[in-house]
């Protein structure tokens, strides 16, 4: 704690001040210290201070291409103690990131040791690393000693560092670039830099030249792990038009043949900024909780190039199929943002699209160029001056050796004898004695004729706009040329594909792990799933004064359908009910029933089938199963029933009559023809009741004959014959039933 301190007796030089104000302001210059000094990069060169300073103190080192290596801890040291008063764990970092391959696309520092690696080990400590710059680097400092860009004294004004770098390589795009500041955040994912130089040629062509004549140029991200975009075309031009959007990333992955009709599949490349080591973890502890039931095993196989082996369950596996449920789970897939919030001007904090950028670096460019030039113009004159005075000397070598020799102030002298200026009198005081053969004298002439057309380059490139941008475009095309797409470091890594369309039902079964279950519902609606097919359910326990009310075999892939007696009708996954351990849970609990309402019938819903479903008040329709299949907890509306009336029947249809019995005991049979198929309504009448109403129905083939079961088990067969007496057509009050129905007025004779 700190020491209490009272303030000063009779007041002392004490400033009131307003608590909030005083809060706002101070938290307003620690956000946009944040933003400007940490989090965003320049849209200029693309870099944060953190990154520019160690290319900058590395140029400082000599450390070029060509040259030797240093300790990473000099460096580190260098910029520390120099331009970046921060700790040197930070600094260590950022270089570190500069030099991974596989985190940059075009990497700013070659870097001889442990840098880590794609599997996410960390760097080894910075005394045993060693850095130096790369041909990428260079290019960004190129003609930093030429006043490109402007200076300003560091945090202790012992030395001068520069506030941008010139930027021949369009590093922000190339790289990008991520971070995270008060109240914003960056993320710029790389691209190629070929792509890019053609981009900015087009707006140099065509300065007003859209988006979308650019994005014929850049396809899109190019990441160093490489991948497949995926991400439809539509919403990567909308991501490059605002500056801000998302691309979605899969793994690249071949199919391998192993003799036998078996395969494998085996990755080559994963998305960006996925650690393998943290991924095949993953995916080894999805296979333990069996969340992949069409994967047998993962092995990691990688050597210098990234080999992961993924062993089907059998070889009758689709292997689209067990790649859509590991892309859906494991970070085989990711999503890479789009955020292009950087300092334009190096100042102003802005959203950019793709165009936004392209035309500040090359405006960044352009005033390069300029200040180049004018500063090899100051150059030029000096020299000129000095040449020109040279060449007076030669003219009168003899009377200028005579007034060095004689004269007292010889400086004075010559200057007032030839019309000299200071600096040509200087220049010709330091002229060595070799200097003065014939043979220098024509060199000199040379010299000063090509000065002279260099002068007039120069100063015809500052006067037109139309030179300039010609120069620019050179620049811009040698750079595409070092990294072209026929070189190692410039093709391009990341593909683009649309994703398979498979059903989104067919992967989601593919992540199940198919398995027989039997559905049990009890009459106070405790719901549970117990493994296996049972053929005897006589064994079931359930609570006190509760007993079976349905049970049917399905599987954990199934989609289950419940119909309530208010018509609605409720979906629910078998994989996802309770165990066969204790009596199940309310079914209530897993959707939403009302009160008053009760469960129907229950069911496995098969697209291909159909149902015949009745009210009680006999009107009903036929409806397919895959139309009663609902995502909600509170179901679809199927059957519009009355106040008083109630869901009755849902049977299956598989046949081409329909037979209907009332409570009344009358029995009248129909062609299924005069039902119509609907997905939702209150129906058509199917038959009259004078009082009462629908006690049964059931779908069946004319040829086979209508069958029932009494109540002791016999089996009832009509032929078409026989059922002359009760056909007739829907919505007719029938006859009485035949003689041996069951008095329960039922077919199944329960």
């Amino acid at each position: 704690m700190g020491k209490s301190v009272e303030p000063p007796a009779g007041g002392g030089d004490i400033e009131p001040v307003d608590l909030k104000t005083a809060l706002e302001e101070r938290y307003l210059a620690y956000a946009l210290s944040t933003i400007m000094g940490r989090a965003l990069p320049d849209v200029r060169d693309g870099l944060k201070p953190v990154h520019r300073r160690i290319v900058h103190a590395m140029r400082v080192l000599r450390l070029d291409p060509g040259q030797g290596y240093k300790k990473c801890a000099r460096i580190v040291g260098d910029v520390m103690g120099k331009f970046h008063p921060h700790g040197d764990a930070s600094i260590y970092d950022a270089l570190v990131r500069l030099s991974q391959d596989f985190a940059i696309r075009y990497p700013l520092i070659d870097g001889q040791g442990n840098f880590g690696n794609v599997d996410g080990d960390s760097a080894a400590a910075m005394r045993y690393t060693e850095a130096r710059m790369t041909d990428v680097a260079t290019l960004l400092l190129r003609g930093i000693d030429e006043d490109a860009v402007d200076f300003r004294p560091t945090y202790n004004e012992e030395d001068q560092e520069p506030v941008v770098l010139p930027g021949a390589f369009p590093n922000l795009l190339a790289n990008g670039a991520s971070g995270i500041a008060v109240g914003m955040a960056t993320s710029i994912p790389p691209h190629n830099v070929a792509e890019i130089c053609d981009a900015a040629l087009k707006l140099i062509e065509t300065p007003d030249a859209p988006v979308e004549a650019l994005l014929r140029f850049v396809q899109g991200p190019d990441f160093p792990t490489g991948g497949v975009v995926v991400e439809d075309a539509a919403a990567i031009r909308e991501a490059y038009a605002t500056g801000r959007g998302s691309f979605r990333v899969r793994a690249r992955w071949d199919k391998e043949d192993t003799g036998r009709g078996s395969y494998v599949v085996v990755v080559t490349q994963i998305p960006y900024m996925v650690q393998k080591s943290r991924l095949i973890e993953k995916i080894a502890d999805l296979l333990t909780a069996r969340k992949l039931p069409l994967l047998a095993d993962v092995r990691d196989e990688s050597a210098e190039d990234v080999r992961i082996v993924l062993e089907p369950r059998s070889r009758t596996v689709d292997p689209e199929l067990l790649m859509e449920s590991l892309f859906r789970l494991t970070d085989l897939e990711s999503r890479i943002p789009l955020n292009m919030n950087v300092l334009s001007g190096g100042k102003i904090p802005r959203v950019m699209s793709l165009r936004d950028v392209l035309v500040e670096w090359l405006a960044h460019r352009r005033e390069v160029l300029q200040r180049r030039t004018a500063f090899r113009l100051g150059q030029i004159a000096r020299r000129l001056e000095i040449v020109s005075g040279y060449l007076v000397v030669f003219l009168n070598i003899d009377e200028v050796i005579r007034i060095i020799r004689e004269e007292d102030d010889p400086k004075a002298e010559l200057m007032r004898t030839f019309e000299l200026t200071d600096v040509q009198a200087e220049a010709v005081l330091n002229l060595r004695l070799r200097s003065l053969r014939k043979l220098e004298e024509m060199e000199l002439r040379r010299e000063f004729d090509a000065l002279s057309e260099e002068k007039a380059r120069k100063e015809a490139l500052m006067a037109s706009a139309e030179l300039q941008w010609s120069a620019i475009g050179e620049e811009i095309r040698e750079v595409r040329e070092t990294f072209s797409k026929k070189t190692a470091i410039g093709r391009r890594r990341t593909l683009f594909a649309e994703a398979p369309s498979h059903d989104a039902d067919v992967i989601a079964e593919a992540m199940i792990e198919r398995e027989p279950v039997t559905i049990v519902l009890s009459q106070k609606g405790f719901l549970r799933a117990m493994r296996g097919h049972m053929a005897d359910t006589s064994s079931l326990t359930f609570r006190e004064g509760d007993k079976l009310k349905m049970a049917f075999a399905a599987h954990t892939t199934d989609k289950l359908v419940f119909l309530s007696t208010n018509g609605r009708a409720f979906t629910l996954a078998a994989d996802k009910l309770p165990g066969g351990r204790g009596h199940g849970d309310p079914i209530r609990l897993a959707i939403e029933l009302e009160d008053d309402q009760d469960i129907v019938t229950g069911f496995v819903a098969n697209p291909a089938a159909r149902r015949l479903i009745v009210a009680n008040d006999g009107n009903g329709f036929i409806v397919g199963e895959g139309d009663l299949v609902s995502g909600m907890r509170r179901g679809k509306q199927i059957l519009n029933v009355t106040a008083k009336g109630r869901l009755a029947l849902a049977v299956p249809v598989d046949g081409d009559s329909v037979a209907v019995v009332g409570e009344n005991r009358k029995l009248l049979v129909f062609p299924l023809s005069q039902v119509p198929e609907m997905s939702r309504g209150k129906g058509v009448r199917l038959q009259r009741y004078k009082d009462g109403g629908l006690a049964d129905a059931k779908v069946f083939r004319m040829a086979d004959g209508l069958t029932w079961t009494d109540g002791g088990g016999r089996l009832f067969v009509r032929g078409e014959a026989e059922l002359l007496e009760w056909r007739g057509d829907r919505a007719q009050a029938g006859r009485l039933v035949p003689k041996g129905f069951p008095k329960s007025g039922r077919f199944s004779g329960s």
